[in-house]
């Protein structure tokens, strides 16, 4: 297994997340050995820009999205992206894309959230065509390019990226998108694992695998998991809360938000509906209280270094690739602190690859 490190939104609300103490993380990630870093989007700082600047700071670790938002952009447009990208980079970004949900899709993008399984296959179709360099003439559902009924004319990408087989990854909740990851993607990222029900998982991604005649080595499955380090175990699950509780209770709506339903099908179901209602009823506080502890255990690695490595173990041995984690620093801190203390409990777990 490698470790990785997902950032937080730049100015988010209580996130303490600035460019400098991004750029901070990154090179003291890259410094410690770990393999990539992971920028995110939803309607707060967008993922490529923050990473076309820590690219120009750092020479070694992977430069991911996690991820670019398919709503967001046309996959032509996605396609420049990730080769100017790759350019930048001497070769280490890697695509990470995800169809976001119904609210971010609809209420801030003005596209239509239907079909998300088939409008992406379609649209990863696309970016690797236009990766390959090739004629870029395509007859989908949902992409049809060029128009038929206009001047158009199938085009090439114009700049030529250092890899035309740029590494595709899919944010995937839900056995239909995690197959369709394990079918169409080099990698799966994932949220919430709980490694208990790694061989679920493991099983969506092989279905997905298995029709294209593949298996799953060489396919990185991604964990996303918040860290942190520290000899009251309450205390750490407390730092994690509101995080928590922010998808569980307000990434989506009430009748679809697919965290929640992820927590429901996890075991979770009345707390899960709990703290959406309390959220969703304008209080935070109380659905962060509603959260059950054993779902925060379950799903982070929290508590002092040697409770952290056995984790990192379990992670491993229910077929995490990648654990990447995400830092909470205390009291507004920089997290060089919680990097250097995952560290030593990655070198402590053994699982190194």
């Amino acid at each position: 297994m490698r470790l990785g490190l997902n950032l937080r939104y730049l100015g988010a609300l209580g996130a303490g997340a600035d460019p400098r103490t991004s750029a901070f993380q990154v090179r003291e990630a890259e410094r410690l050995g770990f393999s990539v870093v992971w920028t995110a989007e939803v309607f707060s700082s967008d993922a490529v820009s923050l990473l076309g600047w820590l690219a120009a700071q750092t020479t070694r670790i992977g430069l991911g999205t996690a991820v670019m938002q398919i709503p967001a952009r046309t996959p032509t447009m996605t396609a420049m992206t990730a080769a100017t990208l790759d350019i930048l980079s001497e070769g280490r970004f890697r695509l990470g894309l995800g169809v976001s949900g119904p609210q971010v899709s609809e209420g801030w993008h003005g596209a239509r959230f239907d079909r998300p399984l088939a409008r992406t296959r379609e649209y990863v179709d696309v970016v690797r065509l236009a990766l390959r360099r090739e004629d870029v003439a395509y007859d989908g559902e949902h992409h049809r390019l060029p128009l038929p009924d206009g001047p158009g004319k199938a085009l090439r990408l114009g700049t030529r990226p250092l890899r035309k087989d740029v590494p595709v990854y899919l944010a995937a909740v839900g056995p239909r998108n995690t197959a369709l990851a394990g079918e169409i993607a080099d990698g799966w990222l994932s949220v919430f694992f709980q490694p208990e029900h790694g061989a679920r998982h493991l099983a969506d991604l092989r279905a997905g695998r298995e029709k294209r005649g593949l298996g799953l080595t060489g396919f990185d499955v991604v964990a996303a998991v918040p860290v942190v380090v520290g000899d009251d175990l309450a205390e750490c699950a407390d730092r994690v809360r509101m995080y928590t509780t922010h998808y569980l209770g307000g990434m989506g709506s009430r009748k679809q938000n697919f965290y929640n339903s992820l927590a429901v099908q996890l075991g979770y179901g009345d707390a899960a509906r709990r703290v959406q209602e309390l959220y969703l009823a304008g209080k935070p506080r109380e659905a962060a209280a509603a959260v059950p502890q054993e779902f925060l255990q379950r799903t982070c690695l929290l508590g002092p270094v040697e409770r952290i490595a056995d984790g990192l173990r379990a992670y491993a041995e229910a077929g995490v690739t990648t654990l990447s984690a995400m830092v909470f620093p205390e009291h507004g801190g920089d997290g060089l602190s919680e990097l250097r203390a995952l560290t030593e409990a990655f070198e402590k777990s053994g699982v190194a690859e």
